[in-house]
């Protein structure tokens, strides 16, 4: 068998060539849905996008043969280490057929490409940071992933740790049910009206883009101290609430208010994934219509987060925020809801969701590893 060939992807064919590779590798899969294919360019650098303007990152190729087997990208997110004091390099946009090989010589460019840069540790797949896609589906195939979450084979996490790569972090999705919304345990609803009753909340949806900014702003001070945590910065806010206004359905959002001022925030997503299988990830000039025109039919969907400053987070206002969902839940008919994602080490967000009756449906993992093996 001929051996494997690394080789950056540094032309406009090369460029193509990585972008269109999952669409071969996953084409029988029923559950994997393409990325938007506009977003996509800005995530790996291929068009400007304000992530870049404190990171790097370079794109590979694997062939064999002359066959595209495999792909992969090297980040240095300079405002991941500047905040945590490290120097950590990143790999993302992970796809590869099932060999050891295939795997080993992306990772090694990567490691190569990285050590250039006085890198020494590595941790992905990070698709490119924090605040957009992570981890590998280790734990639950059987369904299809939540709209904008990763979904890779079950044989991923099995190459990665061939790779002398291990377990740094676990994700987790959550998935619910109209059954468990319709039925909810008294003591949750005393909770949340006694969190609304005590601080006079106020709740509104999310329906400008101004709305967006002040949620992620949320995202930004709420988020601040986790594991791996880094903060969207100002451009990357404004992309951010541009790119998010066209998707939100305002019943399934909120601001929650005290005085006037905002502390807590949610937000969730109409399944737009089958859609956009569909379209193949491309929005023009019929992609977009096509996504939002009859909406009322989706009755899935991914709550992304619900945000509370720190000062308020013992005082039953997450709880309050996603029981304000119930109504609208039952009136648009929706079957599932799916809470990702939510890290390990947050017990916090893990026993809300507990106390609602969710069950864990999916792990996701990141690993971590030496520059070199």
């Amino acid at each position: 068998m001929p051996d494997v060939v690394v080789q950056p992807a540094l032309t406009a064919r090369q460029r193509r060539l990585f972008l269109e590779f999952p669409r071969t590798l996953y084409r029988s899969d029923p559950f994997w849905v393409p990325p938007l294919r506009r977003v996509e360019q800005q995530l790996v650098g291929y068009v400007p996008h304000p992530f870049y303007q404190a990171a790097e990152c370079q794109t590979f190729l694997a062939l064999r043969g002359g066959q595209m087997v495999g792909r992969i990208a090297a980040i240095v997110n300079r405002a991941h280490n500047r905040l945590h004091q490290d120097a950590l390099g990143f790999f993302g946009f992970f796809e590869a057929e099932d060999d050891p090989r295939i795997a080993a010589a992306l990772l090694d460019a990567v490691r190569e490409w990285l050590a250039a840069r006085e890198i020494h540790r590595l941790r992905g797949p990070v698709s490119p940071s924090f605040n957009y896609q992570m981890g590998c589906l280790v734990e639950g195939f059987n369904t299809p992933p939540g709209f904008l979450m990763p979904y890779n084979p079950p044989y991923y996490g099995r190459l990665l740790e061939a790779c002398g790569l291990t377990k740094s972090q676990d994700l987790y999705s959550y998935l619910g049910h109209t059954s468990m919304v319709a039925n909810l345990d008294e003591k949750i609803v005393r909770v949340a009206e006694e969190a609304v009753r005590r601080l006079q909340i106020r709740f509104r949806p999310m329906r400008r883009q101004s709305d967006l900014r002040i949620y992620l702003q949320i995202h930004n001070a709420t988020n601040r101290g986790h594991w791996g945590f880094v903060p969207l910065s100002d451009a990357e806010i404004e992309q951010a609430a541009s790119g998010l206004s066209w998707l939100i359905e305002p019943r399934f959002t909120a601001l929650a208010e005290v005085d006037g001022k905002p502390i807590g925030a949610m937000l969730g997503l109409l399944d737009y994934g089958p859609r956009i299988r569909q379209s193949d990830g491309r929005l023009f000039p019929l992609g977009l219509p096509r996504l939002l025109l009859g909406r009322r039919r989706i009755k899935r969907l991914r709550i992304v987060s619900a945000l509370v400053l720190p000062e308020y987070q013992l005082w039953g206002v997450g709880i309050a925020l996603i029981h304000r969902l119930r109504p609208e839940l039952l009136a648009w008919g929706i079957g599932e809801v799916e809470c990702s994602w939510v890290a390990a080490s947050n017990p916090l967000s893990k026993g809300t969701l507990e106390r609602f009756g969710t069950q864990r449906d999916k792990t996701y993992r990141l690993y971590d590893g030496d520059l070199w093996r």
